[in-house]
């Protein structure tokens, strides 16, 4: 299936300081377009064209990089875009998601912490993650475009830690980045939306 950026879910200043216009403008408009372009470029004569995104990505993982590259960092966008909202973040989840988080990551400060620092600790490009493998809620981090797809994972919530996701609005400073968006960006209801469909 060839691939298609989607609209973003809110206005492009919808976000405030936490993520600005400029920078969905540039993260959005150009940098999530290449990878489609180029994705749909790659994808031709793979023998992944009628596959799901999903099995793109798994199909494509240490045999086309290329196709790797462009494609998961496509899933990761759509569903990137939908983790976020105005008014997210805050410390209230939903019940289903604070069950998990209590039982398996030691409570919603504990899994807070973790998941900054798996952002913060991520080598250069990357991602931080919560997901669910074999049955369990883990704080997982991956460099480049690569996600917990590839490692019988399945993603609930993902945050991009590649520069242009946050040079604009705070430079170099990673961890007030991480700290913003978590704190006031995280679209709780799309996280529970995915834990749903991992289950």
């Amino acid at each position: 299936m060839a691939f298609e950026l989607p609209d973003l879910p809110y206005a492009k200043d919808a976000l405030g300081d936490f993520m600005s216009a400029e920078t969905l403008e540039f993260h959005h408009d150009k940098h999530h377009q290449a990878y489609v372009d180029n994705g749909n470029k790659l994808l031709e004569g793979s023998g992944l064209e009628s596959k799901s995104l999903e099995d793109v990505v798994r199909g494509s993982h240490g045999t086309n990089a290329g196709l790797f590259n462009n494609a998961a960092q496509h899933y990761n966008h759509i569903h990137f875009w939908n983790w976020m909202k105005p008014g997210g973040g805050g410390t209230s989840l939903p019940a289903s998601i604070q069950a998990k988080v209590d039982s398996d990551l030691g409570g919603f400060d504990k899994m807070r912490a973790d998941f900054i620092a798996a952002g913060l600790t991520q080598f250069g490009s990357g991602w931080c993650w919560l997901a669910i493998k074999g049955g369990k809620l883990e704080v997982m981090k991956t460099p480049n475009g690569e996600n917990p797809l590839v490692h019988g994972a399945q993603p609930i919530l993902g945050c991009d830690v590649w520069e242009h996701s946050y040079y604009i609005d705070y430079r170099n400073a990673r961890p007030k980045y991480l700290e913003a968006w978590f704190d006031n960006l995280v679209n709780w209801e799309y996280v529970e939306h995915m834990m749903k469909e991992a289950s």
